[in-house]
């Protein structure tokens, strides 16, 4: 069982030891040191803070430690509920928070949980910010409210409507040729606020909803990650219903993956490949992903006469450098889609919107999209660490082997060479180094994965 203390919050995995896993202790543990750091921000009376959880079955109980803990604290909540990773943080600027806490694992197994940490622009927290706030947590310097200053929670259970609204009303969102089009589409909410969420959207756009692990009950019916070997039953029920697609989302919705008409994979990489297309169609700019995603968004961005940038892994390094050169589009190639004029968080829901408009404009099945973009084809894999496993020292000699290559090593060590490329990087949420390649052919990119597998296995 783990416990992993980021940047970007605490994450772990319920019951077990304390400071070993995501116990009850650690949750109030982390909750008080994230409102600690909120009052140190700014010296006021009264300071809120939006909570939402996605449907994850500890969700509930680890929801209400953290709202009360900050209760404790004198700091009044706004329970959202049952929500989304970027509902939340759509609510806090709406709600003048000043800051925000999802209760969810994104990806990971029914069996984790973990506090993600949010600013009072609804944004995560940066390196400097992290840090300060597990030094308070090791620290125990806490201090709470007497009995007259307590906080208080207030429940408003509309922000996911309230966020469709949001992303109807952005401009690119073509609402009438998408309702013309008259699809159909199957999604897949892993029984997590997906499916409350999506379906809500779709409906509201006019698209029939075909739903598929819908109820959001936080049993998993599959691994969450949405990866093509999870999904072999929303491939099915799209052929079955002869959909024009389906969506699957993860756990906490702010990964989005399409699959075409015939069942097959869009490609989680290039979610906001065709995303960017259709935005820098109408609105030409500059992109930015990290390291980790495909070259296509540069080959497409290139096309429309904008630059593209990489920042390392991490959606508050790739919102940073989005910033910096005024990205009109951005994210991250796991399906991660960041629009500014949204806001600047990954969001699946301005993800199906921005799709929908393309795939009703160009009047094109999704098969045919996907046939229309650079193709390149990517290998995800992982080594588990073992303890005592030098992580460094074995980035450091890969580093040293292929030093004749083009290096980058603002995130672990990336390997470009002509035709594809290598990023070995130690993962931020679980115990593993992540192994991630891209080559003209599938063949050609697990090659190369396996390869470097095996050279730093006969290394470490």
């Amino acid at each position: 069982m783990t416990l992993i203390k980021s940047i970007s919050g605490i994450r772990g995995t319920i019951g077990g030891e304390v400071g070993e896993n995501l116990t009850p202790i650690d949750a109030v543990k982390f909750a008080s040191a994230y409102g600690v750091w909120l009052k140190q921000q700014r010296n006021k009376e009264n300071y809120r803070v939006v909570v939402g959880r996605d449907a994850r079955i500890s969700g509930e109980m680890i929801q209400n430690l953290v709202m009360n803990t900050l209760v404790g604290l004198g700091i009044h909540v706004i329970d959202v509920g049952l929500s989304t990773t970027p509902t939340v943080e759509v609510a806090v600027p709406l709600e003048h928070a000043d800051g925000g806490i999802i209760l969810t694992a994104s990806h990971n197994p029914k069996q984790w949980n973990a506090l993600k940490l949010l600013n009072a622009k609804g944004e995560f927290l940066n390196g400097e910010e992290g840090a300060k706030i597990l030094e308070i947590a090791e620290s125990g310097s806490m201090s709470f409210s007497d009995v007259d200053s307590l906080g208080r929670i207030s429940k408003n259970e509309a922000y996911i409507d309230i966020h469709i609204d949001e992303v109807l009303n952005l401009k690119l969102v073509n609402k009438q040729a998408i309702e013309a089009a008259d699809f159909k589409v199957v999604v897949d909410g892993v029984n997590s606020t997906g499916g409350i969420a999506i379906p809500l959207l779709l409906d509201r756009l006019g698209v029939e909803a075909v739903k598929l692990y819908c109820e959001p009950t936080g049993h998993f019916p599959h691994n969450p990650e949405p990866l093509k070997e999870h999904l072999t039953d929303l491939s099915e029920a799209v052929v079955k219903e002869r959909a024009d697609f389906g969506i699957v989302v993860d756990p906490d919705v702010d990964r989005l993956a399409f699959m075409d008409e015939e069942g097959e994979m869009f490609g989680e990489e290039y979610t906001l490949v065709a995303c960017a297309d259709y935005v820098l169609s109408k609105t030409p700019g500059n992109t930015v992903s990290n390291m980790s995603s495909t070259r296509a968004l540069r080959d497409i961005t290139e096309k429309h006469g904008g630059t593209y940038e990489a920042s390392a892994v991490g959606e508050v390094n790739v919102v940073e450098l989005m910033k910096k050169n005024n990205a009109v589009i951005g994210g991250e190639g796991n399906g991660g889609i960041i629009y500014p004029e949204s806001h600047y968080g990954r969001d699946a829901l301005v993800g199906v919107a921005l799709f929908l408009s393309l795939l009703a404009e160009k009047q094109m099945k999704v098969s045919e999209l996907r046939a229309s973009y650079p193709s390149y084809f990517m290998s995800k894999k992982k080594i588990e660490l073992t303890p005592g496993l030098d992580v460094d020292a074995i980035l450091k000699q890969m580093e040293a082997k292929y030093a004749h290559e083009t290096l980058t090593t603002i995130d672990g060590v990336k390997i470009d060479f002509a035709n594809s490329w290598v990023h070995l990087r130690k993962s931020n949420t679980e115990p593993i180094i992540r192994v991630y390649t891209e080559a003209p052919t599938q063949k050609e990119a697990d090659e190369l994965a396996d390869k470097i597998i095996a050279e730093i296995n006969s290394i470490s």
